[in-house]
């Protein structure tokens, strides 16, 4: 699963690495983000790509609870649950993200933070819907996931689904109507091409959002 991610590159950054053609919409970044805020997404339309930003936590149109929302949403079944599958065919965005963290379980979970080994950011799978919470519209989105690669698998079992660069346009083009086509970039990003790091337990908190939440555990302790 994927439950708290760092988005911290400027618009700028996401731009060039994103293609993006609409307005600049900065907001901050977090080191820390974590179910329940909004995340900034890349979505294409006729005026190209552009960055908006949705509530992290999936709620569909039909769901007499807005409390009762989703932040995950697993490859094997996006395509036939009836919750996710009407917005995996028409509303699908790139969840922008530098890095995000998985604990390791144990007599103690440890976290840590999980980057591509290049450093650039990278976009997640994920989908979104728009329905209407305390009398107003609101949209909210999941992290598509798979299985862990070789290096994630000895702390979780599951990663969030990495589009890779060759694949983002037909993710994104949501007339496209090749399912097979767009289930295809549901795979677990290649190991070699990630590296990770044991972070300090402050990270455990959502209400620690600071750079030190990144750093290896032998510089934050």
């Amino acid at each position: 699963m994927c439950g708290r991610f760092v988005r911290v590159s400027p618009y700028v950054v996401i731009s060039e690495a994103f293609l993006l053609s609409g307005p600049a919409s900065e907001a901050g970044g977090s080191f820390n983000i974590a179910p329940g805020q909004d995340i900034a997404a890349v979505v294409a339309g006729p005026g190209g790509r552009r960055l908006e930003f949705f509530r992290w936590g999936f709620v569909p149109t039909w769901s007499k609870d807005p409390k009762a929302s989703t932040i995950n949403a697993r490859s094997e079944t996006v395509a036939v649950k009836p919750s996710f599958r009407d917005a995996l065919r028409k509303r699908r965005c790139l969840l922008i993200a530098d890095g995000f963290y998985e604990w390791q379980k144990g007599r103690k979970k440890r976290p840590f933070y999980i980057t591509r080994r290049d450093g650039r950011p990278f976009g997640m799978a994920g989908i979104y819907e728009t329905s209407t919470q305390d009398g107003a519209p609101r949209t909210t989105c999941a992290i598509i996931t798979v299985p862990a690669n070789k290096l994630i698998e000895p702390l979780h079992d599951r990663m969030p689904a990495i589009v890779s660069g060759g694949e983002e346009e037909s993710w994104l083009d949501c007339a496209g109507k090749d399912l097979q086509r767009i289930l295809g970039a549901l795979r677990p990003f290649p190991a070699e091409e990630m590296k990770l790091h044991e972070v300090a337990p402050l990270v455990n908190s959502p209400f620690h959002d600071f750079a030190r939440c990144i750093e290896p555990v032998s510089e934050s302790s």
